[in-house]
């Protein structure tokens, strides 16, 4: 996401002497990525950021994996996750690869007891139910139902929830997550036939620094695993900061489908990539309007990559038996396509009303001891024709 922001107070000159109101030096971080050659940000601290006072317990956070290799199209019933406390705890791998964890979340309790960074992976979460504000030491970002909230590697954060019923889908992305690269420049702007553009973004806003010492408890994931350390100094003490490596909201709401007089394929529907996964917005849009247009999805067969589809709110035309919150995998190299009756049932609809998100994976994913908990056991069946009633002579 190649765009500049600031915000607080920066020297005219980067790395050069940015002095406090008594004289002494405010201490200058870089936040980059890819070896000094991605993207970064250049922040100004009160206080050095280095100051760990003690290391104490780790946890493994690896997925407990139940299947690793599989060929059963499934469908995950995802409000049946049970709620907790705590926001990590509450997070639950269910589909996974070297790429990426995809997961379920409801958390009850906003994170405001300690700090949190994932030092592996890059975040996307998706608002499915809530509203509060992403809280990071480069300001904060207010979020509402149909978010994504994407947060870089490396990013310190909290969170508040304004009530406890809270439900999020998450990704954590081995790869950077960025905008798709057909609808950027080479100067990385967003161009013209982009469903979406830079002035959709929720960006940092309402930078709060912090001036406090003491024992401040931030919890890092780094190799899967969850490290508990104590700084001396609490970590949102940044005056200021400018550059291009920060978190960013954007709404599914504001994404504009693309549509035509016949189907569109799914990479229309593409808001994010990386190197090895793509994810997509499924959203309200008018349907394909040739005479003979069939609206509903042609079947097809994945050869490459597992689809993962989050169905989040609307009228589902292509699928039977889902509501929101459910999760279908289609395993590459299986056909799938409509429910049987839905693709004669879309002749002549002119709309859908249907949300959902996406996420397709170009190595195969794993199934979690969690995502087991909550599969149907029978979605691979439900293309069969129904049983005819007629009875032999």
């Amino acid at each position: 996401m190649p765009i500049y922001h600031k915000l607080g107070k920066i020297p005219q000159k980067r790395h050069t002497q940015f002095e406090k109101p008594d004289g002494s030096l405010y201490y200058e971080q870089l936040f980059g990525t890819i070896g000094f050659d991605g993207m970064s940000s250049l922040l100004y601290h009160v206080h050095r950021p280095t100051q760990i006072k003690e290391i104490n317990e780790a946890i493994d956070l690896s997925p407990k994996i139940a299947e690793a290799k599989h060929i059963k199209s499934r469908k995950l019933i995802g409000f049946n996750i049970a709620p907790k406390d705590d926001f990590l705890e509450s997070r639950e791998p269910m589909l996974v690869n070297s790429d990426v964890h995809i997961g379920l979340a409801a958390p009850k309790k906003s994170l405001t007891e300690y700090f949190y960074k994932n030092s592996d992976a890059d975040e996307m979460l998706f608002i499915h139910k809530g509203t509060g504000t992403l809280k990071t030491f480069l300001g904060n970002i207010p979020f509402e139902y149909g978010d994504y909230l994407i947060i870089p590697r490396g990013m310190i954060y909290q969170i508040e929830f304004d009530t406890e019923d809270n439900r999020i889908l998450y990704a954590e992305s081995f790869h950077p997550i960025y905008t798709p690269k057909r609808y950027r420049n080479w100067f990385g702007q967003l161009l013209e036939h982009s469903p979406f553009c830079e002035r959709d973004y929720k960006l940092p806003q309402d930078l709060q620094t912090h001036d406090e010492k003491g024992e401040f408890v931030m919890k890092v994931k780094k190799q899967g695993m969850l490290h508990h350390l104590v700084y001396a100094t609490h970590p949102f003490d940044v005056v200021g900061w400018d550059g291009y490596n920060f978190p960013f909201g954007f709404s599914i709401h504001n994404f504009e489908p693309i549509t035509g007089r016949v189907h569109q394929p799914p990479p229309v529907h593409q808001t994010f990539e990386t190197g090895a996964f793509v994810i997509c917005s499924f959203c309200p849009r008018l349907y394909d309007y040739h005479p003979k247009s069939i609206p509903a999805p042609y079947n097809h067969s994945n050869i490459d990559s597992d689809e993962v589809l989050y169905y989040v709110d609307g009228d589902f035309m292509s699928r039977t038996g889902i509501g929101p919150g459910y999760i279908s995998l289609h395993p590459a190299g299986i056909p799938h396509g409509p429910h049987p009756g839905t693709y004669e049932a879309s002749i002549g609809k002119t709309k859908t009303e249907e949300l959902a998100v996406m996420i397709d994976t170009f190595k195969p994913l794993q199934i979690t001891e969690n995502a087991l908990k909550i599969d149907d056991g029978k979605y691979y069946k439900s293309w069969l024709d129904a049983p005819s009633n007629s009875r032999k002579g």
